[in-house]
């Protein structure tokens, strides 16, 4: 895997993570839900920036194609998701979920392992 990949894997990793906290804080701090439109302008602006770096950087690591961009990020999202409702909801994923996410791990193998 070379240096855009993993930078843009990364960028994309850190977007999905303020994604959740964007979407999901009203479930952990009461708080948030009385500043949904803080929430949305800040995070929204955060996360468009990091997907924008992110994405490109994958699509300069696979020479300019922007299929593993697409698919990359969305499977890093499932991913994240999973880890982060685990750690701040408690809700583990159930057979039909666990499945689901198995997928995206694959998904993620095919797109950085295959050549």
């Amino acid at each position: 895997m070379n240096k855009h990949i993993s930078l843009g894997i990364l960028y994309c990793v850190i977007a999905q993570f303020v994604v959740w906290f964007q979407t999901n804080s009203q479930f952990v701090w009461p708080a948030a839900k009385d500043h949904k439109i803080l929430l949305s302008v800040v995070g929204g602006t955060i996360i468009s920036y990091l997907f924008i770096i992110g994405v490109g950087e994958i699509a300069q690591g696979f020479n300019g194609q922007v299929w593993p961009s697409r698919l990359i990020p969305a499977a890093t999202g499932t991913v994240v998701f999973t880890i982060m409702t685990w750690a701040f909801l408690n809700q583990g994923p159930d057979l039909k979920t666990g499945i689901c996410i198995l997928l995206s791990f694959v998904i993620l193998a095919i797109q950085i392992l295959w050549k």
